[in-house]
């Protein structure tokens, strides 16, 4: 490309002069720091081309400022984005540092749940998919509660719904969170030692070393209950901290610390729960002075354990899913929950038949049942979603697992996210968009997953 200039000059105007960025977006539009896969790029467009100035500044996920206002996501992630204590290692403190804009705030760092969502992506998915305040949005796997916080914020109302009683409890602590009393909090942290001895009389001491199933399973069984202190002998918690939703706060700290403790030996116990409540009320107390005097604006969630091949819904009932299938091949959900299942007395051999991803002796069997599951679930799915209205599924394949189970190649197995495409169809969810993002710290077992996005275009 060239052009004239007014002496006569020619001046070559080389490509290399204009970012990416610059040819995107509008010049008084700025990208947040960090912004820089090729699906954010993607989700940042369309909200540029899908959301109002307005709407950007309170709501968008992908932009630092519009012309010489801030948004609300850049203020929400500015700042310190946790406080990581002492023996926190280098990778760590890495990695908040680098996702400070995608994961490091609101309630949503408050428990490291596996293959748990980046925020700031399931915020953009909402809005290209035109989500509004008032609007619903269901998650009928909701996990740690991602989606159904996200959506509280954004002033969406939400349906979660999990059938681990545990993920549950952890997404109502968390929503809890967003307005749980602070002064029995500072008080717990002053007395954290005698709130440790509580909880650990109450929930039981964790175990160095990982219990394997049958153990697990002989150690719940009905014949064999956790052993407990009489509540006259329990240390006693400050004042105010038997209040229902500070109580679950702190024991969600402690079932955090407690569940590393068994997986590492690094960090006494103690020690380890009295950083992650530092951390808990450092999230909690940032969240409750951004959302100060606009609490009136969040939404209204509800969050209850179920199954998503049988929603509690009624039909054409919401205006959007997001969900994220569990990665049952490669992570094992409740051998990671084993400690707070154990604590909330779940049987865990019989939710093991109910999960999906976990059904069946053998992994053949496994994936089997997962197919037949997931043709329910994306049936129910389809039901209960508006007419018009988007689902978007993000989902990864565990090529080698897979490889294995089909007697293939891993690079030759066919993906999941190709079955629940095809599974949409068959109810009435037409394929919109395919795209793609790279996992990181799983990449022995899946290396990208896939954002699927589905609009039901018939009356089911």
């Amino acid at each position: 490309m060239h052009r004239i200039n007014t002496s006569g000059a020619v001046q070559f105007a080389h490509p290399l002069t204009e970012s990416l960025a610059t040819a995107l977006f509008r010049s008084d539009v700025e990208l947040l720091p960090q912004v820089n896969e090729v699906y954010e790029l993607e989700l940042a467009f369309y909200e540029s081309r899908i959301l109002s100035d307005e709407e950007i500044i309170r709501n968008g996920a992908y932009f630092a400022r519009v012309g010489d206002r801030l948004t609300r996501h850049f203020l929400m992630c500015s700042g310190e984005p946790v406080k990581l204590p002492c023996h926190s290692s280098s990778r760590l403190r890495s990695f908040f540092g680098r996702n400070q804009f995608k994961t490091g705030y609101g309630t949503h760092g408050l428990f490291p749940y596996r293959g748990k969502f980046h925020p700031q992506m399931i915020k953009g998915l909402m809005n290209v998919m035109g989500l509004k305040p008032g609007d619903t949005v269901l998650d009928p796997m909701m996990g740690s509660g991602t989606v159904v916080i996200e959506a509280t914020l954004m002033g969406v109302d939400s349906v979660g719904i999990d059938a681990s009683p545990f993920c549950c409890f952890m997404t109502n602590t968390k929503l809890g969170a967003l307005s749980v009393p602070l002064a029995p909090v500072r008080a717990a942290l002053k007395e954290s030692g005698a709130v440790f001895d509580y909880f650990s009389s109450v929930a039981g001491s964790p175990q160095a070393g990982r219990k394997t199933q049958q153990q697990e399973m002989a150690f719940s069984s009905p014949d064999r209950p956790p052993a407990r202190v009489e509540r006259a002998l329990r240390p006693r918690l400050p004042s105010g901290c038997e209040e229902r939703g500070v109580y679950d706060f702190l024991l969600l700290a402690y079932l955090d610390g407690a569940g590393y403790a068994e997986r590492s030996t690094r960090v006494h116990p103690f020690e380890q729960f009295h950083a992650i409540l530092e951390r808990y009320y450092f999230v909690a107390e940032k969240i409750q002075r951004i959302i100060e005097g606009t609490e009136s604006e969040l939404g209204a969630a509800r969050s209850m354990e179920g199954d998503a091949r049988k929603l509690p819904l009624e039909a054409s009932s919401v205006d959007g899913i997001i969900f994220s299938p569990p990665y049952s091949f490669a992570i094992d959900y409740l051998d990671n929950d084993l400690f707070h299942l154990r604590h909330l007395g779940v049987d865990v051999g019989n939710l093991r038949e109910r999960m999906i991803g976990l059904r069946g002796r053998t992994l053949a069997a496994k994936y089997e049942n997962y197919k037949l599951d997931m043709d329910s679930v994306i049936r129910e799915c389809a039901r209960v979603l508006r007419a018009g209205k988007l689902c978007a599924v993000v989902v990864g394949t565990n090529n080698n697992q897979l490889g294995k189970i089909l007697g293939t190649r891993p690079e030759d197995v066919p993906g999941i996210e190709d079955l629940v495409a095809d599974l949409g169809a068959k109810h009435g969810l037409s394929l919109l968009r395919k795209m793609s993002r790279q996992i990181t710290g799983m990449a022995n077992t899946m290396r990208t997953e896939y954002i699927v996005l589905m609009q039901k275009t018939q009356l089911c």
